[in-house]
Formats: C-alpha cells, sequence, structure tokens
C-alpha cells in the first residue's frame, strides 16, 4: 500500500472517529470505546476490501458484513455515512425516538446494515449461515464479520466456530477486536477466553494476528484471507479501546457511556490534532 492510500484511509478513519464521538454527544448514551476501536478495520473494509454499491444497497452480489458487536452501531453508523449509504447529518439523530439510527444495528431500516444484531454471538452466527447460503448457491461473495472480545466468552461464538470449520466456509472472514477491555473490566479478568489464536486453530480456523490500527497489516491480512482455501478465517486485531481520544483510551469507563459538553469538546480537539498531524 503506498503513502497516499495509507494518508487516505487514515483520514477517513479520522472522519469515522468524529461521526460516533458526534452520534453518542448527541444521543447522550451509546458505546464509545469500542467503537473507536474497530475504526480503522471497519474503514478499510468499506472503502477497500468489499464490494458494495451505496446507490445500490441490496445488490445481489455484495459482500455481507455484520457487526456481531451490535452495541458498537456508531462505528458502523459513521462509515456508512462516510460511505455514502446514509446523510452525515442524521449521525446525529442516533438513538433518537424518531431515527432509523438505533442503538444496535436495523437491517431493515437502516441503508448498508445485512443483519440486525445486538445479542452477542448471534452475529457470527448469521454470517456463518450467510456464508453457507453463498457455497450452496454458487454466490461468489464474501461474508465479513466484527466480534468484540468480550463477545469471545459466549458459548454461541464457539459453536458458530465449529459450524463455519465443519462446512468449510472459506468465504467467510472474522475480526476480533482484541481490546483488552469489556464492561466490567479486563476481559482476561471477567471471565478470560485466551488464547484466541489457539481456540480458533483447534476449532479449524486459519489465523492471523495483526495490529488493528496499521492499514499496511490490515490490507496484508484481508489479502491472506481471501487466499486460504477450505477453511474460515479469523483476524485477531490488536487495538486499543477508545483509540483517538485521549481520556477513552484503555478505559473501561468508556465502554458505555457518552460524553459532556466539556469532554466532547476535548474529543474534538484531540481528533482535530489527529487530523492535522495525518497531514
Amino acid at each position: 500500500m503506498d503513502k497516499s492510500k495509507v494518508t487516505e484511509l487514515r483520514r477517513i478513519a479520522n472522519n469515522v472517529r468524529r461521526g460516533i464521538i458526534e452520534g453518542v454527544y448527541n444521543a447522550a448514551c451509546g458505546h464509545p470505546g469500542g467503537s473507536l476501536s474497530i475504526a480503522d478495520i471497519i474503514t478499510y473494509l468499506y472503502f477497500e476490501e468489499m464490494n458494495v454499491d451505496p446507490k445500490n444497497p441490496k445488490m445481489d452480489s455484495r459482500d455481507r458484513f455484520v457487526l456481531s458487536k451490535g452495541h458498537t452501531a456508531p462505528a458502523l453508523y459513521a462509515v456508512l455515512a462516510e460511505r455514502g449509504f446514509i446523510p452525515k447529518e442524521d449521525i446525529k439523530t442516533l438513538r433518537k425516538t424518531d431515527s432509523y439510527l438505533q442503538g444496535h444495528p436495523d437491517m431493515k431500516g437502516t441503508p448498508g446494515v445485512d443483519m440486525s444484531t445486538g445479542s452477542l454471538g448471534l452475529g457470527i452466527s448469521a454470517a456463518c449461515g450467510m456464508a453457507l447460503s453463498a457455497k450452496a448457491f454458487g454466490n461468489a461473495y464474501r461474508v465479513y464479520t466484527i466480534l468484540g472480545d468480550g463477545e469471545s466468552e459466549e458459548g454461541q461464538v464457539w459453536e458458530a466456530a465449529m459450524f463455519a470449520a465443519h462446512y468449510k466456509l472459506d468465504n467467510l472472514c472474522a475480526v476480533l477486536d482484541w481490546n483488552g477491555l469489556q464492561i466490567d473490566g479486563p476481559v482476561t479478568e471477567v471471565m478470560n477466553p485466551t488464547p484466541h489464536d489457539e481456540k480458533f486453530r483447534a476449532f479449524g480456523w486459519h489465523v492471523i494476528s495483526i495490529d488493528a490500527h496499521d492499514f499496511e497489516a490490515i490490507e496484508a491480512a484481508f489479502a491472506e484471507a481471501k487466499s486460504v482455501k477450505g477453511k474460515p478465517t479469523v483476524i485477531i486485531a490488536k487495538s486499543v479501546k477508545g483509540k483517538g481520544v485521549s481520556y477513552m483510551e484503555n478505559s473501561c469507563e468508556w465502554h458505555g457511556q457518552a460524553p459532556k459538553e466539556d469532554l466532547y469538546k476535548v474529543a474534538v480537539a484531540d481528533l482535530d490534532k489527529i487530523e492535522e498531524s495525518i497531514g
């Protein structure tokens, strides 16, 4: 990936983070920490990796995306706005009573959303079904899903992992957002699901580990996933919860609350500094 492309993606991802902060601030609730940690991955997916068309969100040949950690919907809405699926000004309506941007993704009301999610473990399971359907009907689309590290404590995640390997779903790529924190504290202290890499390999998956904020590593990982035949791939993406906002980084306090005006201004200033550093 050349330098200009990295610069472009960093700028888009920073705008996605702005959208996340704008949404949760105006909603006065939401989940900023885990939304910020996946901003780079979801930016790459929608701007480089997936075959999608904002003018035709339901085209049959599109790649499918399932946000298994559905509470991080602010990230999905922000990238959909950047990609042109929804108007950017609608981000401010997040979680409002009459808004189509609900607290969790709604496939019936939001263009570009392929699966309604929220109950943890269900999203990756639905992604498995989509991937199996593609194989059964001879469709070429790929299926992508992002799940949380806290979510990996759910038994259903491992049932889905067994299912995907059994049916050799090499058209499925899961990303595990490994920021190490959930609402109650460090993931390894709440209910330790590690080692993720050894577990997924034992379940029959191809495993890739990367820095979730390095676009060159992200590009290489998705390219490798496409080359794998006969088994699904999981990308374990080591991330920073709250990435980009100084007081939110590595803090479980910001898993599920919105900043008030003073801290909203700090967040905007932090993202302004990042914009300046991108050049």
